[in-house]
């Protein structure tokens, strides 16, 4: 009688696994934008990770607030590699072409309790109109 209680929690449970989330670096998407990243929100679980992959070269990313303050910069053309244990809104941007409106969230755990810091947070040029575009389209 054990091994068949053993047997059916077994099947009924469910393995959980961390995802991997590719984001691409490019100089241009499919619709003509320029300056992007692939995604611009990715909604993910605490413990998936998000890598950024340098497709296009003069890319990077550098993480601007975060519920954490995390503190992460990579150098131009490399690709980059977080996971995410900390819930809440990660705001990031490509250094060289902030200006121009490459930024990006992440949403971990679809946590929005640090919304207000991250609208607060730095923007330059094109970056802010687009920040605020971002955070909207969350609600």
């Amino acid at each position: 009688m054990k091994l068949y209680v053993f047997m059916i929690t077994a099947f009924l449970s469910t393995p959980s696994f961390a995802a991997n989330i590719s984001i691409e670096m490019l100089n241009k998407d499919a619709k003509g934008n320029r300056m992007v990243y692939s995604q611009e929100v990715a909604k993910i679980d605490v413990g998936d990770t998000v890598t950024w992959l340098p497709v296009s070269k003069g890319h990077n990313v550098e993480m601007i607030s975060s519920p954490n303050e995390m503190k992460f910069k990579t150098k131009n053309n490399k690709e980059a590699k977080i996971t995410f244990d900390t819930p809440g809104i990660y705001y990031y941007w490509c250094t060289p072409h902030k200006g121009m409106g490459m930024i990006g969230l992440v949403v971990v755990g679809d946590d929005l309790s640090n919304i207000d810091d991250i609208a607060s947070a730095k923007a330059i040029g094109k970056s802010k109109k687009k920040l605020k575009n971002l955070l909207a389209s969350l609600n």
